[in-house]
């Protein structure tokens, strides 16, 4: 008896043709040019051998001084602040795209990061050509999803074929096949399209008559040319989308950029009228808590206030701080952005009680114990994850003061318990930090 091996030829033949190339991505160095949304008024290239250039950077200098250009756009941006879900909205979509493609400030509420969400509508329904980003992430994914199955299959044939080796080699050795192995081959051999031997059935069946159902229990066939001449008379009106997206801020991005750019201001979505910084403070440091809490029980290690001096300590340094809970984390630290290079560190925040106070009585000590114990499990699992997404953990200790003396004084905080002066008020915090990296014996050898 013999036995015949069908093989099939790799991916890269079996395909109809080339891959097609994928869209050309846009311009981000232009469109993200600005790291944050001011304007800077840098001096130009200074040559000192150049009597010119000299001159130039001279009269620059001085048309600075005499002139001071303007830094901050003429009319704020607007946001209102929304308690359900303890958030900032931004409803204007230029001020969105302002605010994410200078700084990459806030997310889409229906997408993953950058609003996206009409485009991505728009592409759904087949006005307008081209891909979101999400849409890019997704075909990616499912590129190498596909690319791992046809693998899988590949090392499953090369197996089945070692199968039949071996058992053509027992054949001739003792003149017949075993039952196992010839189902293992019947399978490999008839792993292809279905109807293989005539394409052109299939072709026909799919351009065949359309078969229409008027209501009785016999079909009316129509030809395929008349269906395209129906459809073709038929007069769709333009779809007009809304925009069901908006935009929203963190606690902390809305306050940095009220507080330390000053380009946003917030509004009270019932009267409409302009929050105070320092009442606003107060506002987000009630809001860390749930159910939030009055502003009178705010306390030196609020939520917010631990969270905020980290992402102000890390956006001073020009990092791109976005928010790590995908990762497990509480911050990711972007060096020039999201759409340009993966996340090189993770941060996590922790609160620190160093100062004497804490510990001048066994309240405030075991009060402090509780809130930051930690367990080695923890760490390692931390640590363990970031490793396998190739980021470096980031330990940052906020050092939390003792509450003011006497409920502030000095116009340090008012009646209402709101702080006035913000940079005294803020200078009492100190960070450290402190870098976690995974110690294993084969990647450390000596």
């Amino acid at each position: 008896m013999v036995v015949s091996f069908e093989s099939q030829a790799p991916p890269s033949q079996t395909q109809t043709g080339p891959k097609p190339p994928r869209p050309p991505r846009p311009n981000y160095n232009k469109l993200h040019a600005q790291p944050l949304p001011v304007k800077t008024y840098p001096l130009p290239l200074l040559i000192p051998h150049n009597p010119l250039s000299i001159l130039h950077v001279a009269f620059i200098y001085l048309s600075h001084v005499i002139v001071p250009p303007s830094s901050h756009p003429q009319t704020l941006m607007r946001a209102y602040f929304s308690a359900d879900t303890r958030s900032f909205h931004v409803t204007d979509e230029k001020i969105a795209r302002v605010l994410w493609e200078q700084g990459f400030f806030g997310k889409g509420s229906l997408s993953r990061s950058e609003p996206a969400w009409l485009q991505r509508e728009r592409v759904r329904q087949g006005l307008v050509l081209g891909d979101t980003s999400e849409e890019v992430t997704r075909k990616r994914r499912e590129e190498r999803k596909q690319f791992k199955n046809e693998r899988a299959r590949l090392e499953r044939e090369a197996i089945d074929e070692k199968l039949a080796e071996e058992a053509t080699d027992r054949t001739k050795s003792n003149g017949h096949i075993e039952p196992s192995v010839t189902s293992n081959v019947t399978r490999t051999s008839s792993s292809g399209n279905i109807d293989s031997q005539n394409p052109a059935s299939s072709l026909a069946n799919l351009l065949g008559e359309r078969t229409l159902s008027l209501g009785t229990n016999e079909p009316v066939a129509v030809p395929p040319s008349e269906v395209a001449s129906d459809i073709s008379s038929l007069q769709i009106p333009p779809t007009v989308i809304i925009n069901q997206e908006h935009f929203q801020l963190t606690a902390e991005e809305a306050f940095f950029l009220v507080y330390a750019l000053g380009v946003l201001e917030i509004q009270d979505p019932n009267t409409s009228q302009r929050i105070p910084t320092p009442r606003l403070l107060s506002l987000c440091r009630s809001h860390s808590y749930f159910p939030p809490q009055p502003s009178s029980s705010n306390a030196p290690d609020d939520p917010f206030l631990i969270s905020y001096v980290a992402y102000h300590h890390f956006r001073s340094l020009g990092w791109v701080v976005r928010p790590g809970i995908k990762f497990g984390v509480d911050y990711l630290l972007y060096n020039r952005g999201p759409v340009f290079a993966h996340a090189e560190f993770a941060v996590i925040v922790l609160p620190a009680y160093t100062d004497p106070y804490w510990s001048s009585t066994a309240e405030l000590q075991a009060a402090m114990r509780k809130k930051t114990k930690k367990s080695w499990w923890w760490v390692h699992c931390v640590n363990r994850v970031q490793a396998q997404v190739k980021k470096t953990l980031v330990l940052t200790y906020v050092e939390v003061p003792p509450p003011p003396v006497g409920g502030g004084g000095e116009g340090i905080m008012d009646e209402a318990g709101d702080v006035v002066d913000m940079a005294w008020f803020f200078k009492r915090y100190t960070v450290r930090e402190l870098i976690l990296k995974r110690w294993t014996l084969n990647r450390n050898k000596e």
